[in-house]
């Protein structure tokens, strides 16, 4: 290895390891942190954003690069050499477009944003977020204009979560799975079959709650040892190395899915980073390589494993030992019937597997508005529920139920929301894929258990980290493009069943 090679690593090194510490400080601030704190937190986590660019913006930095990049030009493509290096090439020049000020006033923003949005969500008060929210719109302006674009504002936006990805092209997936959905759902509707989800809406005390949260994360191979549960507001995931790996859950009282759910969600993205290679350890590459690739393997883990029938019929039991007197008498069926659902609702995280895309579409489209001036944020309740109405035939009773929900536009993190619904696409296309090379998969998820699903997904897609483009390791991994087919052959199987179609 070049001297020069080891020179950048070193300094890749160190600003990873900043980054992490920064990393610490927000899960402390979200999980454990009283609440006056948060101003001296936000001026904590502000320095280190600022060291961190700087170093990384740094002439000495671009050097070093090229320099590393010549000496290294015949590594293999798959190299994790040949790949840092193409990863520090983009991250760099991206980086250079935004200004340290810039990236100061994102951090004050944003560190000012997320109390309110907490606090407005808590009170049903969209008011108090309003003058935030009109912040962040601003900067995710004029960052859409420091990084450039050729076609439309919300490109440069959306590259930033998943490169190499047009607006266009999720449009159009977009309303290709609308056009295959909406008769699926109508049909599930005109059926009039009724399910009746009542044994998920009971009381379940919550420390029960947690000690099963603890049992499933486990069970489908979320490795304690090297991760911790904590309860939050919005549930996230986060990783400091790939030997912690941290999920977090709410709890409601008495509603079961919120905490078991999020539960497998969370640990779905926990395991990507537990599974990234140990070689890509303190750089950029030992993480999910998108946010749609991220969000498919949470996917994964929370519908197609945990709203599995297979999967229930091993767990069950347990999870009634936990519950007698709200599951005695209720057999497995009606659980699995339960919690598999189709019906519209306000709540985002809450929504079934059908319904869940539309709320993406919802947010996608606003997202666009507001960015091109074409929607005031004064009139984003009013423009929310009238997509509601349109896209699910419902209309929330509160803000907090509806345009405050999600914590994304407290931080400008507009070109997020898409890559939930593609993730749904390509854990689809991942599973059908692992399934046809090794057919045991299916088998063993019949019984309930993940481990040879586990090793398929370590083996082509958690081990690599960042090294490939979403694209790439799609086609790597699957043999094609990424496609809404096999999505669309799995919800329709699988609700077909359901509602006796």
């Amino acid at each position: 290895m070049s001297s020069t090679y080891q020179k950048l690593l070193e300094k890749v090194y160190e600003i990873h390891d900043i980054e992490k510490a920064m990393g610490v400080l927000g899960w402390d601030k979200e999980t454990n942190m009283p609440k006056a704190g948060t101003q001296a937190r936000i001026q904590q986590m502000t320095t280190l954003r600022r060291i961190s660019h700087t170093l990384f913006t740094s002439d000495e930095m671009g050097e070093l690069i090229e320099t590393a990049a010549a000496e290294i030009k015949d590594a293999p493509y798959e190299s994790n050499e040949a790949s840092l290096i193409r990863y520090l090439r983009r991250s760099y020049a991206e980086s250079r477009q935004l200004p340290p000020e810039f990236v100061r006033r994102v951090s004050e923003v944003s560190g000012k944003a997320h109390p309110a949005w907490v606090e407005a969500r808590e009170n049903n008060n969209f008011a108090h977020f309003q003058p935030h929210l009109e912040e962040v719109i601003k900067l995710v302006q004029e960052m859409a204009e420091l990084y450039g674009y050729e076609d439309e504002k919300y490109d440069p936006l959306l590259d930033k979560f998943e490169h190499g990805m047009k607006t266009a092209e999720v449009r159009a997936i977009f309303n290709a799975v609308k056009e295959e959905l909406i008769p699926l759902r109508q049909a599930i509707e005109e059926r009039g079959t009724t399910v009746d989800d009542s044994i998920v809406h009971q009381p379940y005390p919550i420390n029960k709650q947690k000690e099963f949260a603890h049992y499933i994360a486990d069970a489908v191979g979320y490795d304690f040892s090297r991760g911790h549960l904590g309860t939050v507001v919005h549930p996230f995931a986060t990783s400091f190395s790939r030997n912690d790996a941290r999920i977090t859950t709410r709890w409601n009282p008495n509603f079961l899915n919120p905490a078991l759910f999020g539960t497998l969600h969370e640990s779905g993205h926990a395991m990507y980073e537990q599974g990234t290679h140990p070689d890509l350890a303190r750089t950029p590459l030992a993480r999910g390589t998108s946010s749609g690739i991220h969000e498919s393997q949470s996917r994964m883990i929370e519908n197609i494993v945990g709203r599995s029938l297979g999967f229930w019929q091993a767990h069950y039991a347990k999870l009634q030992a936990l519950f007698p007197e709200q599951l005695s008498g209720r057999d497995v069926m009606t659980f699995y019937r339960a919690v598999n659902k189709v019906q519209p609702s306000y709540i985002r995280v809450e929504a079934d597997e059908l319904t869940y895309n539309f709320h993406i579409i919802l947010r996608f489209e606003l997202e666009q508005a507001m960015l091109n001036g074409d929607l005031v944020v004064a009139d984003l309740p009013t423009a929310w529920n009238d997509k509601m109405q349109e896209l699910l035939g419902v209309v929330p009773p509160t803000d907090s139920e509806g345009c405050l929900q999600d914590i994304h536009w407290s931080r400008p993190g507009f070109g997020y929301f898409p890559t939930y619904a593609l993730g749904n696409l390509y854990a689809a296309q991942f599973y059908e894929a692992a399934v046809s090379q090794n057919p045991i998969i299916a088998e063993e998820m019949a019984q309930g258990k993940t481990d040879a699903l586990l090793t398929w997904l370590r083996e082509n897609i958690h081990q690599h980290g960042r090294k490939f483009t979403p694209a790439e390791l799609v086609q790597k991994a699957t043999g094609s493009p990424l496609t809404h087919k096999p999505f669309m052959r799995y919800v329709s199987q699988k609700f077909s069943e359901i509602y006796e179609l």
